[in-house]
């Protein structure tokens, strides 16, 4: 069997890199213990290696059809949406007295985690379903929570979200979709939703869609978008279901990775119009959404690591077992070859791969550190300083695991040369799957815009400056051996500051100019919050080392640890100089490039 994630790096994340154990002092959280949060660990895993891994390669070769009545799939989906459903992980996050586990986000999201590494298209239905029951639960009704959240739970309803328009692509603001009210406090919905993942399936007897549309009369863009509730199949007031609602699926799509997870187009209202009904308030559905979209921004960064991670397990595995070739200075060809692994270019590819997936698997976990700060952290204060943090490092979650954990499935291919790029072979679906993350939930250039154009500069820039003290802080608690470390990182940061300063000096007199490089902002900006994920682990590692009886395996986890550190403040961490170099010159080759030049 695969090896989904290192169970090391898991504890060494949840309890040396966020001693996620001091949650048991807060009262939420008080009648669980360390026992319990590593036993629902392990029952993800469980479920994971038995109910989701056995058919990620079949999903992926029998992909989903649609007859022009009902979606196919095979088996073995329905039997792992179960697994899960009974296991209580729908709604795990949940109060006891809401039926759920009342387990802290961060001990979900690893569960997750394993579930994903297993089978990130079968996961994507459980995904989707919590967090558009999220959104209920935030937003709705009593009404609501009971007739629909109340299932969503239980896994008998499941739940999308529907935002994209086939016109509109990522313009949320220009979306036509009409909601038209009705005189029993009902709308009927007309218009077409695309790329919908999850949007029809046969798992469950219902799918409640999260569908943003513009009520009759609205104004014209953000202001005007309103969030409704429009389920497959109406549910009548005694909790049976009823007829099916005006939800039709148009057809499925056919995607170059995630293939089990259908990507649909639905057309809303070909009839009489879908009956939905309002979540919130009227023409505030766009600010309901992003709850649902952040949290989708880092589970897409989650799934992006675990993939990377996937893959570099697959080819760590590979090069310790591959005999070939020999070393330079071993030019008898009598000599033994020796396995790959020992061949410097193989580390450097295998070094990359963990810098990548690791580092992003604890940038992932810190954000759902975070999250959980800003619902049950101590004091106010504390949970406002989280929120600022988690807000202004959304986007580099989403983004960088997305890029460099597939960067990280490019190397696994590499390093099983001919065999990586066969099908008999895992690495080229991890690279398949994984294609899909950049373009998720927001691509690069629109987090970029995101990063640069807002989240730096609200508040007169108070998010920055609160992440900012944190890696000072970081910089000068450090033990004095990784001085090699804290003397770049904390040059990194000064550059940093002074090309945020720069570009935010720009953008009201010339935003145009100013964002024209985003996205190299935001590669630069990652590459030193991932420097100081990082240097984290050193001085966590370099500490652990100290003790001179530590065990073998111990020693070189912690060592492997401190070198990864290293090769990434060596090979990584530099290229910022050249970013920093682009983004000061205010470069315009971009944005004055005319179409009619290609």
């Amino acid at each position: 069997m695969i090896q989904l994630l290192n169970e090391r790096d898991i504890e060494f994340l949840l309890y040396e890199f966020l001693n996620t154990e001091e949650l048991l002092k807060r009262t939420k959280y008080a009648e669980h213990s360390k026992e319990v949060f590593d036993a629902s660990i392990q029952t993800a895993k469980k479920i994971a290696e038995k109910y989701f891994a056995n058919h990620n390669a079949k999903g992926d070769q029998q992909e989903p059809t649609f007859d022009g009545k009902t979606v196919q799939m095979i088996p073995e989906v329905k039997v792992a949406w179960d697994a899960f459903a009974e296991a209580g992980f729908l709604a795990a996050h949940y109060d006891f007295e809401d039926g759920g586990m009342q387990l802290p986000d961060i001990i979900l999201r690893v569960a997750m985690a394993y579930i994903t590494a297993a089978n990130v298209a079968s996961s994507g239905y459980s995904f989707l379903t919590i967090g558009a029951g999220n959104l209920i639960d935030s937003f709705g009704t009593d009404a609501q929570k009971d007739r629909y959240l109340s299932r969503m739970k239980t896994g008998e309803f499941a739940g999308t979200m529907a935002l994209t328009e086939p016109a509109q692509g990522s313009a949320l603001a220009d979306i036509t979709t009409k909601a038209v009210p009705q005189n029993d406090g009902t709308y009927r919905i007309f218009g077409q939703k695309i790329y919908i993942s999850g949007g029809d399936q046969s798992l469950t007897n219902n799918i409640v869609h999260m569908v943003l549309a513009r009520i009759e009369g609205a104004p014209l863009g953000t202001k005007g978008i309103s969030l409704f509730i429009c389920p497959k199949v109406l549910v009548n007031e005694d909790g049976s279901l009823g007829e099916r609602n005006d939800v039709a699926l148009a057809g499925l799509l056919h995607k170059m990775g995630y293939r089990n997870t259908t990507s649909t187009v639905l057309s809303f209202g070909e009839a009489e119009g879908a009956e939905a009904y309002l979540l919130g308030e009227p023409h505030k559905g766009l600010s309901y959404m992003f709850q649902m979209m952040n949290e989708a921004r880092i589970g897409v960064g989650m799934g992006a690591s675990v993939l990377g991670y996937q893959g570099y397990l697959y080819s760590l595995d590979y090069a310790k077992g591959r005999p070939q070739g020999r070393l330079p200075s071993q030019r008898d060809p009598k000599t033994k070859q020796v396995n790959i692994i020992e061949h410097a270019d193989v580390k450097r590819m295998l070094l990359a791969q963990k810098v990548y997936s690791e580092g992003s698997l604890a940038l992932c976990l810190y954000a759902s550190s975070l999250h959980e700060d800003t619902r049950t952290a101590a004091d106010d204060d504390e949970r406002k300083r989280a929120a600022q943090v988690l807000d202004l490092l959304t986007p580099i979650i989403k983004s960088y695991p997305s890029k460099y954990g597939l960067k990280a499935n490019e190397l696994a291919i590499q390093v099983l040369g001919g065999s990586g790029y066969i099908r008999e072979y895992p690495v080229e679906q991890y690279y398949r799957d994984n294609r899909l993350n950049p373009i998720h939930e927001g691509t690069e250039g629109i987090q970029a815009q995101d990063l640069l154009g807002r989240k730096v500069v609200q508040a007169q820039g108070a998010a920055y400056r609160e992440w900012a003290l944190l890696v000072v802080a970081d910089i000068e608690n450090a033990n004095p051996a990784i001085a090699e470390l804290a003397k770049p990182l904390g040059e990194a940061l000064d550059k940093l500051n002074k090309v945020t300063q720069g570009l935010a000096m720009k953008l009201l007199p010339e935003t145009e100019l100013a964002l024209a490089n985003a996205s190299e902002y935001l590669d630069m900006f990652g590459r030193v919050v991932m420097a100081w994920i990082w240097f984290r682990k050193a001085n966590i590692a370099v500490n652990a080392c100290t003790p001179q009886n530590l065990h073998e395996d111990e020693a070189n986890f912690y060592l492997g640890k401190l070198q990864a550190a290293r090769f990434f403040f060596d090979w990584e961490l530099p290229q910022i100089h050249t970013q920093a170099a682009l983004l000061l010159s205010m470069s315009a080759v971009t944005s004055e490039m005319r179409a009619e030049w290609f």
